[in-house]
């Protein structure tokens, strides 16, 4: 597991003179903020057509779409301990509802990561969730398993077969930040919410601002910053919102 440690800069800034000049002016300023209940009604719609878009094979999980992101993995928490139908998360609700004295958001995303020195609670060590969620994705049909030898030993690798999925998932991470950016959280897609913290988080969101523009991609990362500098403690505080996913971003910026 990477390490939850404040990230010092965040995003790469690059500059490609090559491309500078062939920026697209109109679609880096597009996407400003835009208000009404109809704008954020036909987001969600929106929203909804891209899941139904997905087959039931290969339907990604948060945690598959951050590995499909860049091949590294977080966990998230949810409020309810009913059953989610995700062996993963399953497991980590299984563990807090069975702790007494409940522990906090922070130290639960320490003791799932292993990052804890107390040799005591290492148990809750979620193992393996590399190779589990690179598992279910060669089960969707978007991995596949190949043994590479490497002198003394063989190492299972899971290259990457069903490139339309991770390019979709590239393209609404790009558009969340550009195109459909409403300027404000709270109005924010959560799911989609949660995958830019956690992406950042585990430092592939990168990957998919990469193929961006220079205008875009700075567009971008200024809009990613502007996430990132948002206080949780405040924002969990404002109407409808979702504590849970606060305290885990309050978490991973702390």
């Amino acid at each position: 597991m990477t390490s939850l440690t404040q990230r010092s800069s965040g995003l790469v800034q690059r500059r490609t003179e090559a491309s500078r000049n062939a920026a697209d002016k109109e679609r880096a300023a597009g996407g400003g903020a835009s208000s009404g209940e109809d704008d954020a009604q036909s987001r969600r719609d929106e929203q909804d057509d891209d899941d139904k878009g997905d087959s039931k094979e290969t339907r990604l999980t948060l945690m598959e779409e951050v590995l499909l992101l860049g091949l590294k993995d977080r966990e998230v928490i949810c409020k309810s301990d009913a059953p989610t139908g995700d062996v993963l998360l399953d497991e980590a609700l299984k563990h807090v509802k069975e702790t007494q004295p409940p522990e906090t958001v922070q130290n639960w995303i320490e003791l799932l990561s292993g990052e804890t020195w107390n040799p005591l609670k290492l148990h809750y060590q979620l193992r393996n969730v590399r190779e589990r969620l690179a598992k279910n994705l060669v089960e969707k049909g978007v991995l596949t398993t190949e043994k590479q030898n490497f002198l003394l030993f063989d190492m299972t690798t899971h290259p990457l077969t069903n490139n339309n999925i991770k390019q979709r998932l590239i393209k609404k991470v790009q558009e969340a930040v550009l195109d459909k950016w409403v300027n404000d959280p709270h109005r924010m897609d959560r799911r989609l919410l949660a995958l830019i913290y956690l992406a950042h988080a585990s430092d592939v969101l990168e990957n998919a601002f990469a193929p961006l523009l220079d205008e875009q991609y700075d567009l971008a990362t200024k809009r990613v910053r502007q996430l990132l500098d948002l206080d949780p403690e405040v924002e969990c505080l404002k109407a409808n919102t979702n504590e849970v996913l606060w305290a885990v971003v309050a978490a991973f910026t702390k």
